[in-house]
C-alpha cells in the first residue's frame, strides 16, 4: 500500500513538471530521494520514464479534434493544416532524435547528477526572465504561419532538455519564443512534439528492461500513468489558461529558487 502511494505522488509530480517548464527530472530527483520506491534500480528508471505515457494521453485527449486530421467535422482545408502540423511535429523532433540515440547514455553518465540538475534549473530559468524582459513581439500566432524550417530549428533546441534539469518543454518553448513565435504558439508547438518524443522513450525503456515485471509491478506503473494522466490534463489547462494573461518569468523565478534548494540539499545538508 505505501509503494502505490509513492506512486500517486510521483505521478502528481510528473504530471505537474512535465508540462509546466519548470524541469521534470529536476522535481523528481528531489522528490524521489525523500520517497524511494522499494524496487530494483531497473524497475525505478523504468518507472520514473514510463509514467510519462499518461502525461502523453492528456495531450492526446485535450487537443484530439485539433490533432485528429481524419476529423468528419473538419473541412478539407482544415485536415490538410492538420496533417501540415503533423509534418512540422516530426520535422521538429528529428533532431533531438538523432543527438538521443547517439549521446542519450553519455550524458546520463556525465551530467545525470543534483549539481548539474540544480545548474541547469538556475541557468535556464535565468534565460526565461530575460527573453520576458526582451518584450519582444511575437511574429508565428497560429500554427499556419509556422513554418517547416521553423519547425526544425525549434527541435534543436529539445535537444538541449537531453541535460537533465534543463526542462523539455522549457527548452522548446524558449526556442520557440525567440524565433518569433507567441507564448500560446510555443507552448502547444511544444506538447505535440512530446507526443512522438515521449512515447519512443517511454516504448524504448519498456524495451529495454524486457516487460518482465511481475504483477504488482505493473499495478505500480499502472496508478503512476493513471495519477500523471489526470494531473497532466489540470496542468495543461491552468497552463494555456495562465498565459493568455502572464508570462513565464513566474517560472523562471521558481527555477531559480528550486535549483538553489537541490545544491543546497546535496551539497551542504547531506
Amino acid at each position: 500500500m505505501i509503494e502505490i502511494l509513492k506512486a500517486v505522488l510521483l505521478g502528481i509530480v510528473q504530471g505537474i513538471t512535465e508540462w509546466l517548464p519548470i524541469s521534470s527530472t529536476g522535481h523528481m530527483i528531489l522528490v524521489h530521494e525523500f520517497i524511494k520506491l522499494n524496487f530494483s534500480e531497473q524497475f525505478v528508471n523504468t518507472f520514473l520514464v514510463v509514467i510519462q505515457f499518461g502525461s502523453i494521453i492528456a495531450v492526446v485527449t485535450l487537443y484530439f479534434n485539433k490533432l485528429n486530421p481524419f476529423s468528419f467535422n473538419k473541412s478539407l482545408i482544415e485536415k490538410k493544416e492538420t496533417l501540415s502540423l503533423w509534418i512540422k511535429v516530426i520535422i521538429a523532433i528529428i533532431p533531438s532524435g538523432v543527438f538521443g540515440i547517439i549521446f542519450h547514455d553519455k550524458i546520463n553518465e556525465l551530467f545525470y547528477n543534483p549539481i548539474t540538475v540544480a545548474l541547469a534549473l538556475i541557468v535556464y530559468g535565468l534565460i526565461m526572465i530575460y527573453i520576458e524582459n526582451g518584450n519582444r513581439k511575437a511574429k508565428t500566432k497560429d500554427f499556419n504561419s509556422l513554418s517547416y524550417e521553423l519547425a526544425f530549428a525549434i527541435g534543436f533546441f529539445q535537444c538541449l532538455a537531453l541535460i537533465p534539469g534543463t526542462s523539455r518543454s522549457g527548452s522548446t518553448i524558449i526556442g520557440a519564443i525567440l524565433f518569433g513565435a507567441s507564448r500560446i504558439v510555443a507552448t502547444e508547438f511544444s506538447f505535440f512534439m512530446a507526443i512522438p518524443t515521449m512515447l519512443g522513450a517511454t516504448a524504448f525503456k519498456l524495451l529495454k528492461a524486457g516487460l518482465s515485471f511481475s504483477g504488482f509491478e505493473w499495478t505500480i506503473l499502472l496508478v503512476g500513468s493513471l495519477v500523471a494522466y489526470i494531473v497532466s490534463v489540470l496542468a495543461i489547462k491552468f497552463l494555456i489558461d495562465y498565459l493568455k494573461k502572464h508570462d513565464f518569468k513566474a517560472f523562471g523565478y521558481y527555477r531559480i529558487i528550486l535549483g538553489f534548494i537541490v545544491l543546497t540539499y546535496f551539497y551542504i545538508i547531506i
